[in-house]
């Protein structure tokens, strides 16, 4: 794999060599090269402009979506609840964000010893808007060439107008990303009112200006650069790849040597004439969105966007060779080897991948709507009563994490005869409620200093909403 470090050429002496002990410098990064990337049509474009639309169309809606008071998808920060559709999660279920973080790392790492960087080129947020503003270029500026000439030319009337409304739509796109992502943490539809009125909190104002700032300097200027340079995916991924990964490759047995030729020039004769198959068109590096190319090699700079290899397609059906001189293939098969897809170390991620997830699964459907901690008044180990019976204080931290009120019912066991001065306890949704808790039990059911009780909450009108907390009751021993 290539993991060239960009450097510009050094310009040699006038008699071909340096002169002996002369210091030659070279920049370590080149200077950036504008890239005007060439729109293409093909089916692999086709996939990717339909992932492209259908994940920012659900970026964009989901914060719009009622779920009866609320909106269907709220991060509540202050109230500190996590709202996603039906469920409500608090800080406390921290552990199953981090689960759900490992799960997506593992499908990543199994996707990239499959595939390499797909999930760069057709679902990456910095790919998606990327193509959509490039996509802006190209219906404001024109094609390829035109942007070309544009940019060349002096500005005037068609220049600046094209330029203005092209900034325009981007900083409106970076505006409606902002408000957006804010709006996953404030109810949209309060935020889009409070906004414009100088009504919104100073935190929603700061969020806002700092997507649309990021959102119009990555997708509309930096673009390449935050996958090449800033991206540390493209740097290890190079350690997940092997020799049976599919990766965007160039067939240089087929294609090589290649060359200009006539397009009358029949497939076999082209062979018998010494050509390869490519003719040279560079049609594959206008189309790439990171201005490499392809035929260079495995490169730690392609997205794996497939980009090229519609082009290249087309270009054979023009000539009339056959198609898949730049495909998704595994350095094996273009060696000429078998290439088997189905290898311990991608069995080795699926097979967690599919643990982890049907555990998540299996949590979030035995989750229990209800939570409560015991804790015992730590003043005083016990107290004695009137009538010598023990008595011992416990504080209790109940959590309603249903969408609904309840009223609870406190048991205990674990010694006979125990007897609770508080048997209800009623909690509103999504609140917290403390209650300060007397547990008496005669002296003569200790069996020792220290013994273990259970207490059970049980909701009243949901029987299955019910958890239990095992405490310690302590006393003095009868002798």
């Amino acid at each position: 794999m290539s993991d060239k470090i960009p450097t510009r050429d050094v310009t040699p002496s006038p008699v071909g060599q340096h002169e002996p002990g002369a210091t030659v410098s070279q920049a370590m990064y080149a200077k950036r090269e504008h890239i005007y990337v060439r729109e293409i049509k093909g089916l692999f474009q086709r996939v990717r402009r339909v992932a492209n639309w259908g994940l920012m169309l659900a970026f964009l809606l989901v914060p719009w979506i009622p779920w009866g008071e609320r909106p269907a998808v709220w991060f509540d920060l202050p109230g500190r609840e996590f709202h996603v559709f039906a469920a409500t999660f608090y800080p406390q279920e921290f552990i199953l964000l981090s689960w759900l973080l490992i799960i997506c790392a593992f499908g990543l790492f199994f996707i990239t010893v499959f595939a390499g960087r797909v999930w760069c080129g057709y679902t990456c947020p910095q790919s998606v808007w990327t193509f959509l503003f490039i996509w802006v270029e190209h219906r404001l500026e024109g094609s390829r060439h035109r942007r070309i000439k544009l940019d060349k030319r002096p500005m005037d009337a068609d220049k600046l107008w094209r330029k203005s409304a092209k900034h325009a739509i981007w900083l409106a796109i970076a505006a409606a990303t902002g408000i957006t992502f804010v709006g996953y943490f404030t109810p949209i539809r309060d935020l889009v009112v409070e906004l414009p009125t100088l009504q919104a909190h100073g935190w929603s104002y700061f969020w806002v200006g700092f997507f649309l700032v990021f959102t119009y300097l990555n997708a509309g200027w930096l673009r390449e650069q935050v996958c090449i340079y800033m991206c540390p995916y493209a740097r290890f991924q190079g350690v997940m790849f092997d020799a049976d990964t599919l990766i965007v490759s160039y067939d240089a047995a087929r294609g090589e040597p290649r060359g200009a030729r006539k397009k009358s020039l029949s497939h076999a004769q082209a062979r018998e004439a010494g050509h390869g198959d490519c003719i040279d068109c560079d049609l594959c590096v206008q189309v790439c969105p990171t201005g490499i190319d392809i035929r260079d090699g495995l490169q730690y700079e392609c997205i794996s966007c497939a980009a090229c290899i519609d082009a290249c397609d087309s270009v054979m059906d023009r000539m009339g060779y056959p198609r898949g001189l730049i495909r998704y293939t595994t350095e094996h098969a273009l060696e000429g080897r078998s290439t088997r897809l189905l290898r311990p170390r991608l069995l080795g991620y699926l097979a967690a991948l599919l643990v982890m997830v049907g555990l998540f699964a299996w949590t979030l459907g035995d989750r229990t709507p209800l939570d409560f901690e015991v804790e015992r008044e730590r003043g005083r180990l016990f107290q004695t009563t009137q009538d010598g019976r023990i008595s011992n204080v416990y504080t209790l931290t109940v959590r309603n994490r249903d969408g609904e009120d309840h009223v609870y019912r406190l048991e205990a066991d674990g010694l006979t005869d125990l007897a609770l001065d508080t048997r209800r306890l009623e909690v509103p949704a999504g609140a917290s409620r403390q209650a300060v808790v007397s547990i008496i039990a005669p002296p003569e059911a200790l069996e020792s200093p220290s013994h273990p009780i259970t207490l059970r909450l049980t909701a009243e009108r949901a029987p299955n909403i019910a958890l239990e907390r095992e405490t310690r009751f302590l006393g003095q021993l009868r002798r």
